[in-house]
């Protein structure tokens, strides 16, 4: 995903006509790209497994809901990359929207068809759900507004928990980042200024948002009571909502057109703003900034 984005940031809406050198440089570096990655997925993760026949698993009850959120934010985000791609290689706005909003969709549904062949997972009808959400979340605003001013955005912050169950919640600062849902927060952050009129003097760069993590998870759906024949704290599952206002840095307003485009692509951070938060152990509580 990462790799995209930091294509996309040059590739953001830089062409008035189809460049056929630039699309294929696309569709060539695209595909490397996308059968390089499944490749080495396979390799890494899904070799030393036992397959199966295809089957499906129904895993709606783990982490709280926070991994399906994490797949609707990764189909939308690789879905903005893949439209500023083909719109840079002068594809038409309508194709290039179907087209490369699509491109998160594609790849996440191969790494199910991969879980769906494991004997150790399954293909998650809700994981599907999910990716299509995200997908229709940027094709949709694309369609009707020609600008996207809902952005799915992530936060995050170390926590307590991953301490306790390293092999579940990550043994580095990386793995902790990729793996504690605890510290994940995923938010819908609306441009207030898309939706008044446009002589308002309101600040184009204001978002409202609002979240949504959850905390005490030792596990995908219920908590373990010891680790390594450790006991293991107990903790309730809780889910937390969250409302703040939050920085658009791609609509503030810039004289550099590279820094215009890094700022755009850095759209999927949610930036720390003062916030309400509301769960059911603490009720409602003010973070001056928030993570």
């Amino acid at each position: 995903m990462a790799l995209l984005l930091c294509f996309a940031v040059a590739a953001q809406n830089d062409s008035t006509g189809l460049n056929r050198k630039r699309l294929n440089t696309v569709i060539i570096g695209g595909s490397v790209a996308y059968a390089g990655t499944m490749a080495g997925l396979y390799q890494l993760w899904y070799k030393d497994h036992p397959q199966s026949s295809f089957h499906f698993i129904n895993d709606n009850d783990e982490w709280m809901g926070l991994d399906k959120t994490g797949h609707a934010f990764t189909a939308y985000w690789l879905g903005w990359a893949g439209y500023q791609t083909l719109r840079w290689a002068g594809v038409k706005d309508k194709k290039a929207v179907w087209y490369g909003g699509c491109t998160g969709l594609i790849f996440q549904t191969t790494i199910e068809v991969f879980d769906g062949f494991s004997a150790g997972w399954g293909a998650s009808p809700g994981d599907m759900l999910a990716n299509v959400a995200g997908t229709g979340l940027f094709i949709g605003q694309q369609l009707a507004w020609q600008e996207q001013r809902i952005l799915l955005r992530f936060s995050y912050h170390p926590t307590v928990y991953a301490q306790y169950r390293p092999d579940v919640l990550g043994k580095t600062k990386l793995e902790n980042l990729l793996k504690d849902y605890n510290g994940h927060t995923y938010w819908l952050s609306a441009n207030i200024r898309s939706f008044i009129p446009e002589s308002s003097r309101f600040p184009p760069w204001l978002n409202i948002a609002f979240g949504y993590g959850a905390k005490g998870m030792l596990g995908g759906s219920e908590n373990k009571t010891e680790y390594e024949g450790q006991p293991l704290p107990h903790y309730r599952r809780t889910s937390r909502w969250f409302m703040s206002l939050d920085i658009e840095l791609g609509r503030i307003p810039v004289r550099s057109a590279t820094l215009k485009k890094i700022l755009t692509a850095l759209g999927f951070i949610k930036i720390p703003m003062p916030t309400i938060e509301y769960n059911a152990e603490d009720r409602f509580k003010l973070h001056i900034l928030y993570f």
